[in-house]
């Protein structure tokens, strides 16, 4: 009876001691690899009646830097080099530049104006940049030569086609307004709308003009487990948290973002997207 409880013991020892490594060597991982492991999604989306001049249009995107204490500047070079890699036809970057400093944002912003695109690079700005000064990160973009986009928009010609780019200001400290956004849109353009938050494409695609939002935010959660994704996802990230999505007659991409908020991803890389645009 001693011998079998002693196996026992020494049986469920090893056990906890092994998942104790497991449990540890996780941890590691999603903290000091994951992190790091920036990964280039590669997307097509189709839509119906495209115009020539648009089929095969490339565009880079990348969202919430999030700029110290937890994302490092050279992970950001890398983010820059990899959008820059494909060769992109526009560049847009959807918001939360700063994390805990807004002062960062004269770090990051000189290393952002690498992107390149023939047709520019638009970005417009999420909840943490507002939390810590808009009006200081705006200032920072564009002393680096970069425009951020507040309720308000552009129409480019693309070839015998007109590509209209708008950026909504943030849903979650209430500056969105869509309708300022698209009041320079030409009937019959495609219209991108760039916009922090995902879940407002619910009330987007009702509006019936916008062909494809982009957004970011939710990060993915930064940890995801098989079959229930992730329980940590912010307001207005939580139903189209990662990927793609149809809503209604709009698409929507919601990429997992560059950088973190806390210092871990597990199951949940950090991105850099192109999304090329095609004929269905």
């Amino acid at each position: 009876m001693q011998l079998a409880r002693r196996n026992f013991l020494k049986r469920f020892g090893y056990g906890v001691m092994g998942t104790g490594a497991m449990a540890g060597g996780t941890f590691a991982y999603g903290t000091r690899l994951e992190t790091e492991w920036l990964k280039l999604e590669r997307i097509e989306i189709p839509f119906e009646r495209l115009d020539p001049a648009l089929e095969r249009f490339r565009i880079a995107l990348l969202s919430d830097f999030h700029l110290f204490p937890n994302t490092r500047i050279e992970l950001i070079r890398r983010a820059v080099e990899m959008a820059n890699s494909v060769k992109p036809d526009l560049v847009a970057m959807v918001g939360d530049f700063v994390q805990r400093d807004v002062e960062a944002i004269f770090e990051l912003a000189p290393v952002l104006a690498g992107l390149d695109a023939k047709y520019g690079v638009f970005s417009t700005l999420g909840n943490h940049d507002h939390w810590k000064g808009a009006e200081r990160v705006i200032e920072g973009l564009a002393r680096s030569g970069l425009t951020v986009f507040q309720n308000r928009g552009v129409a480019l010609e693309v070839g015998s086609s007109l590509l209209y780019v708008a950026g909504v200001d943030d849903g979650w400290v209430g500056r969105e307004d869509l309708a300022a956004a698209l009041d320079a849109r030409p009937e019959n353009a495609f219209t991108l709308v760039l916009m922090h938050e995902p879940d407002f494409a619910d009330q987007f695609s009702r509006d019936g003009r916008i062909h494809l939002q982009l957004s970011g935010h939710s990060h993915g959660g930064q940890v995801r487990f098989p079959l229930i994704g992730s329980p940590f996802l912010p307001p207005y990230g939580e139903k189209y948290d990662q990927g793609f999505y149809r809503v209604g007659d709009l698409r929507l991409y919601t990429t997992r973002g560059v950088g973190v908020t806390a210092p871990i991803r597990i199951n949940c890389r950090p991105e850099v997207t192109e999304i090329t645009l095609v004929r269905a």
